[in-house]
């Protein structure tokens, strides 16, 4: 049964984009929903994943990229997703889910070269059916970064914190770069959608998961964890899908969604620009 959330009011240049993917996506096992939180289950454990593989050769080089979940007992649907930004573009998307499983795992290997930023952020997730009991979920979050220093000054390496003058100086410099890009396609959609940002705290995708044991802002202990599984289900839908599915030869270049908090608590906003250039504003309101 198809179903519109009436949480989620999408701007005008995606409307198109949302009805077309509610049509065409057919598998509902394989669509992220938030249920209310089953207090009584949980994650033994959950992880994503960075690392420098064995050298490839002189100019490229791999990084393994994985997602890992178990949960205390099997569920009825379990599923991850895992979205990798490389130097603050969107590189993949990564996705598996079961029925009736406790353990999702999946990796896959990147090829890369030159010295580069990797962001990796995972939704994990799990969906409960019990007999004449209402239907409850089970969610985290989890993300891990890795820097790969390849320069022909030195040796290649990689690092998760820094541990040297020169680690520390490469990631100073890489953050820098990289930082500026993001802010200006950042700038791009706040100008374009005129939107005030002195009523808003902005948090980059990849920052949700310091957020695993503490409210959004502008939210409440009491709210946050509908407010959170509500969020990925709409990114899920409304961009994760949206690009995955599409049918493209070129690069992905998309770059890093912004996440806007009303600092009233009332409702928080998602900006991105997607791998064709069209520019798109998803609301949800609490």
């Amino acid at each position: 049964m198809k179903k519109v959330w009436l949480y989620w009011v999408l701007g005008p240049l995606v409307i198109a984009v949302f009805i077309s993917i509610i049509t065409n996506y057919t598998n509902e096992e394989a669509v992220i929903k938030y249920f209310p939180l089953d207090d009584k289950r949980g994650f033994k454990t959950y992880e994503t994943s960075l690392k420098l593989a064995l050298p490839k050769d002189d100019d490229e080089y791999e990084v393994e990229w994985g997602m890992f979940s178990e949960t205390d007992e099997p569920m009825y649907l379990r599923q991850d997703v895992s979205l990798l930004y490389v130097n603050g573009r969107l590189k993949g998307i990564m996705s598996k889910w079961e029925q009736n499983a406790s353990i999702i795992k999946k990796e896959t290997i990147i090829h890369g070269e030159d010295s580069k930023k990797y962001e990796a952020i995972s939704f994990h997730h799990g969906e409960i059916h019990e007999k004449d009991e209402s239907i409850k979920s089970i969610q985290a979050t989890s993300r891990d970064t890795l820097y790969v220093i390849d320069s022909p000054l030195s040796d290649r390496t990689a690092f998760k914190e820094p541990s040297t003058p020169e680690e520390k100086e490469w990631k100073k410099r890489l953050n820098h770069s990289i930082d500026q890009q993001i802010q200006a396609q950042w700038d791009e959609l706040l100008n374009y959608y005129q939107i005030p940002t002195d009523q808003y705290i902005p948090i980059p995708l990849t920052d949700l998961s310091e957020y695993e044991s503490r409210p959004f802002p502008g939210t409440t202990t009491r709210n946050f964890q509908r407010i959170k599984g509500q969020l990925w289900e709409g990114l899920y839908r409304n961009y994760i899908l949206g690009i995955s599915d599409k049918e493209s030869s070129h690069p992905i270049q998309s770059y890093i969604p912004l996440i806007l908090f009303d600092k009233k608590g009332t409702h928080l906003m998602v900006l991105f620009e997607d791998d064709t250039g069209k520019k798109h504003q998803l609301i949800q309101y609490y």
